[in-house]
């Protein structure tokens, strides 16, 4: 997942510069002056070395020119400076919040692509499809079996531990076995108030009711049942968090080695953290479960996930006919040639989010993520966060992972953050 700030027109006009600093593939400028070239921009930094050699050796197969861009600005501040240029990509990787709002004025309707009825995770605006979908990923407590197995001698079926009473148990299990403190908690932002904190939001009845409610002041998230159930979980992950006298200085690389080491036993976050965990030998029978809790509203069954980057097609008179057509051609090989599957889910470690491709994740993250995903077991991602919310009220949630602010304080901080804060026109 990627987690972007808020920036100013003036400082994205200014970033102009920034692009003589990109990696890409073919004439080395990330722009192209030849209308048959198809340039594409990546905004997944862990696989731009793999679009990079995928797109030299599609690029020589096809008989096509490719360039493959990245860069280390946000997606709309990079694609702002972009079309203030005049130089649009052809074809755009980006988030799904990019899609609504800027699919409207720049993507092409690819509504009548095969490949449509091929997934659930394309993205509509007005009734058109605009957002191809790159891969799926899910949010949800990431386990490691051999090493539960190994301390309390018992076999680990993460479906027997729903309920947040019976991962207490669980919990105390492993304490009085030899593992003092069984679990990592990430102290990053992002993670606090990007990933867990959303939850709250996502697990609601209605979530666009919820967070309208948040806005106008008629909701306060300190009495929501939801909050209060995900917020109990938390405290106990908290409580038995391996730096929990120092929570905030916790790297991620340290506790993803204690994950993949065994020294730990749960971490919450994401199949994307595998890029980080396989660093270090993981022990082999990882996976990821949903976030216990004590509740029987089904949440506790479900991770919390989807289509995650999308692709669209640029729809402006700087973009051809012919650059379009190469645009759509990708995006079929994308789905349905054999390489093409392959890239995805071997090359790049992700999850394909078309039915078609049937080839397993490599990592095992990755195959917990597909499991939940073919049973229809993902609660949908809330595509309309603020830009500047994992990073304000990220702040704010560190402060209660330290112990520093207890939950009231914390609801206050969420309730005025959403109150003094512009949310999405199309949250209706």
């Amino acid at each position: 997942m990627v987690h972007n700030t808020k920036r100013t027109l003036a400082a994205v006009l200014a970033s102009v510069a920034a692009l003589g600093m990109l990696a890409s593939c073919g004439s080395g400028t990330g722009i192209s002056d030849d209308s048959k070239t198809l340039t594409i921009f990546n905004s997944k930094m862990e696989i731009q070395s793999q679009f990079e050699e995928m797109a030299k050796k599609y690029g020589e197969e096809k008989g096509v020119n490719v360039e493959v861009s990245y860069s280390s600005d946000t997606v709309a501040a990079h694609l702002a400076t972009r079309y203030a240029s005049n130089a649009p990509y052809v074809l755009s990787m980006v988030d799904a919040k990019d899609i609504y709002s800027l699919g409207p004025d720049h993507a092409l309707d690819l509504s009548n692509e095969k490949w449509v009825g091929d997934t659930d995770q394309a993205i509509s605006v007005d009734g058109k499809v605009m957002g191809f979908p790159v891969s799926v990923e899910a949010r949800g407590l990431i386990y490691n079996a051999d090493a539960i197995e190994k301390v309390t001698g018992k076999k680990f079926d993460p479906s027997q531990y729903k309920t947040l009473d019976e991962f207490k148990k669980l919990i105390a299990d492993l304490k009085a076995d030899g593992m003092q403190s069984p679990v990592g908690v990430l102290k990053e932002d992002w993670s606090l108030a990007g990933h867990y904190l959303p939850q709250i939001y996502e697990e609601q009845p209605n979530v666009n009711e919820f967070v309208k409610g948040l806005h106008d002041g008629t909701v306060k998230i300190g009495s929501n049942d939801k909050f209060n159930s995900l917020m109990d979980t938390f405290d106990v992950l908290k409580a038995n968090n391996y730096a929990k006298d120092a929570p905030t200085s916790a790297e991620r690389e340290v506790t993803s080695q204690k994950l993949a080491q065994g020294d730990i036993a749960f971490l919450f976050g994401g199949n994307w953290d595998w890029s980080v965990i396989n660093q270090y030998e993981p022990n082999k029978n990882l996976g990821m479960m949903p976030v216990p809790q004590n509740t029987d509203d089904g949440t506790n069954e479900k991770l919390v996930g989807g289509g995650s980057k999308f692709f669209f097609i640029d729809s402006s008179d700087k973009v051809t006919d012919e650059q379009r057509q190469m645009a759509k051609d990708f995006l079929n090989w994308l789905v349905s040639d054999k390489e093409g599957q392959d890239f995805i889910v071997n090359t790049c470690s992700m999850v394909s989010p078309f039915k078609s491709n049937t080839l397993a994740p490599a990592d095992p993250l990755g195959k917990s993520v597909k499991s939940y995903a073919d049973k229809g077991a993902l609660i949908p991602n809330f595509n309309y966060l603020p830009d500047d919310h994992y990073s304000k009220l990220g702040a704010e949630y560190q402060k209660y992972l330290a112990n520093q602010i207890d939950r009231p304080a914390l609801a206050d901080a969420i309730d005025s953050y959403w109150q003094s804060t512009k949310i999405s026109a199309d949250i209706k």
